[in-house]
């Protein structure tokens, strides 16, 4: 590294462990002491580091230890679902120290929405001083222009569609704020959370209300030029029966094989089902034509991903959302098809599994989506 790293830089390294000594980072930058000094000076002034005197001795003073201080301010987050949402305070680490749950319809829109969360950070932050939100993030069920946070999806948002979110958070919090597809915060926080240390490449599969992707690739989120990487629900699928979709197109996967056309199919079909739980039970139950369709709805769903991973060669496929979670038989066919419609090479040492974490992805997703902006060496110069 340059002997004129920036402060930024010598956060990175303390957030990394390669420099934990103020010896360390001299060695590693080659800065003098002073300008070591400087910086460190700098970090702690900001309470992004903290000294320790804990460190076991080798003979003489111990030497202090520099650490980062994820206690040293907070990021917002909050995961948006077509009907469920999740909003939490999360520590500079992406530990979440208060958090709530509950429902919400995002088709009422922005005016309602968002008030909403805000009101509620509000609450979750208690006591703590407004000068420790250091940044938003979310995600959000629609498609997303990440570099504007500006929602561009009709389909699930109507009312949002065009709106551009972060001006109208930084109205109450001056921060940066982030926004992204909900898909792709699921997939950064399975990523970061449970797969980090075993792959770079992964695709998430989100099977719930409606179906989206999210593609990890080389330890980074792809979104493709204007943010709509991922969008396999809207891939029509073969015998399809005709099914219009909601993005005007025929037969798209998510108009056949989602929770929503599940639930629609089963209904025409005379079955009493309100929820998903609903389908559980009668799956549960033994109900042999529910099982049937369930299993039609994996194979279209294996259909598509199948062709995803011929494209993308992912290392694993994760499987996440309420439909995936309850469904071991679409879990099954899914599998099924995939690794017959795929590539040999391309399924040699493929993977495909359910979520670890759960939705707790999405608020995990979140904040590494807006710690990894606001604790980049870039953003941390630009804030002395």
């Amino acid at each position: 590294m340059s002997r004129h790293a920036t402060t930024g830089e010598v956060l990175a390294l303390i957030r990394s462990g390669e420099a934990v000594t103020r010896a360390d980072i001299g060695r590693v930058t080659g800065l003098s002491r002073p300008a070591v000094s400087l910086r460190v000076g700098e970090l702690l002034e900001r309470s992004l580091v903290v000294e320790r005197t804990d460190a076991p001795s080798t003979g003489g003073r111990p030497p202090v230890r520099l650490e980062f201080n994820a206690a040293g301010g907070v990021v917002l987050v909050a995961a948006l679902g077509a009907s469920r949402t999740r909003v939490a305070v999360c520590d500079l680490a992406g530990n979440e120290v208060a958090g709530r749950r509950f429902h919400i319809d995002v088709e009422q829109g922005p005016d309602v929405v968002l008030p909403i969360l805000m009101d509620t950070w509000e609450e979750l932050l208690g006591d703590r001083p407004r000068s420790a939100v250091r940044g938003v993030g979310m995600g959000v069920p629609a498609t997303v222009e990440f570099a504007e946070g500006r929602t561009e999806s009709a389909r699930v948002m109507a009312s949002w569609t065009g709106v551009v979110i972060p001006p109208l958070i930084r109205q109450r919090f001056d921060v940066p704020v982030l926004v992204d597809n909900d898909v792709n915060v699921l997939a950064v926080g399975e990523h970061r959370g449970a797969y980090r240390e075993e792959t770079g490449d992964l695709l998430f599969v989100k099977i719930s209300t409606r179906i989206g992707a999210g593609i990890v690739a080389s330890g980074s989120i792809l979104r493709g030029a204007l943010g709509a990487a991922g969008e396999i629900g809207h891939i029509p699928v073969r015998d399809g029966g005709g099914v219009l979709c909601r993005c005007g197109n025929i037969d798209c996967v998510d108009s056949v094989a989602s929770g929503t056309a599940l639930l629609r199919e089963l209904r025409a079909a005379g079955k009493d089902v309100k929820t998903i739980d609903d389908v559980t039970a009668l799956i549960r139950a033994g109900d042999a034509q529910t099982m049937a369709m369930v299993r039609e709805a994996g194979r279209r769903i294996g259909e598509v991903l199948a062709g995803a991973v011929n494209i993308l060669n992912p290392s694993v496929v994760v499987l996440g959302g309420d439909v995936a979670e309850a469904f071991g038989p679409l879990v099954s066919s899914i599998r099924e098809v995939v690794y017959r419609r795929s590539t040999a090479l391309a399924t040699r040492r493929l993977r495909i599994e359910p979520s670890r974490l759960g939705a707790a992805a999405g608020i995990s997703g979140c904040a590494v989506m807006v710690l990894d902006h606001v604790l980049s060496a870039e953003a941390v110069d630009d804030s002395l």
